[in-house]
């Protein structure tokens, strides 16, 4: 796995150089948070690898929840994504040819948007323009529960969940029951036509579940069009 390689590679630099740089460091972090399963997480951890060089450069700190995640015993669990992950990490070693340190922090912040488009969050710019300061990507916003009548009946589109399945089932009129792997459980309501047609090892399909009209709920999965009507039951 490119990870493993890259990681090692990094690894011997550190043992090889009397004194790493700040950026070398850095990447020898970005390695420790390879074994976090969720990739939200290690996308966290990614952030507070950063902090050796912010605080060469004199820039406020990353957050210490994300710096903790480096050294931070891992949940159990299979690392998710790696396809992703591996393409961010050898984005930022590509890093490693510019010579300035500021423009290299911002190059690696950028290195990151294959991963954060994944889940959902915005792509920064272009490393030439990336704020080094930029903070970590907010978590997905979350349904409010006092909502006025009014304020549901319109479909806003507000999404409730990105997340990978962890598993799904049929009954026996065809309707699915979906785990996420963010522990959500969501069924298809009885009534709703569309079918799906899914195959797949469930960890293949990236599911939206976003709020419809009149307080409902949408699931839908990457590359398929159908939007299915579902409540959560977990």
């Amino acid at each position: 796995m490119r990870i493993a390689m890259l990681g090692a590679s990094f690894l011997l630099l550190a043992c090889a150089a009397a004194t790493a740089r700040p950026r070398d460091e850095v990447m020898i972090n970005v390695y420790r948070c390879a074994s976090h399963p969720s990739t939200r997480v290690w996308l966290d951890c990614y952030y507070g690898a950063a902090q050796l060089q912010r605080a060469a450069l004199g820039l406020p700190p990353a957050a210490a929840a994300q710096v903790q995640l480096v050294q931070a015993t891992p949940a159990p669990g299979i690392p998710k994504d790696l396809s992703a992950r591996d393409t961010v990490i050898s984005s930022a070693a590509r890093c490693g040819s510019v010579a300035a340190e500021r423009s290299w922090l911002d190059c690696y912040y950028a290195a990151a948007n294959p991963v954060r488009v994944l889940l959902g969050l915005a792509a920064v710019p272009g490393a030439a323009s990336v704020p080094v300061s930029m903070p970590a990507p907010s978590p997905a916003p979350v349904a409010r529960s006092d909502e006025g009548f009014f304020d549901g009946m319109f479909d806003k589109r507000d999404v409730q969940s990105i997340a990978h399945m962890a598993s799904y089932r049929f009954d026996r009129n065809g309707l699915f029951t979906v785990t996420l792997d963010n522990g959500e459980v969501w069924r298809q309501l009885d009534g709703d036509n569309h079918v799906a047609h899914w195959s797949k090892p469930a960890h293949g399909y990236i599911v939206t579940v976003a709020k419809g009209a009149f307080k409902s709920f949408n699931l839908s999965v990457k590359g398929n069009l159908a939007a299915y009507k579902v409540r959560r039951v977990s």
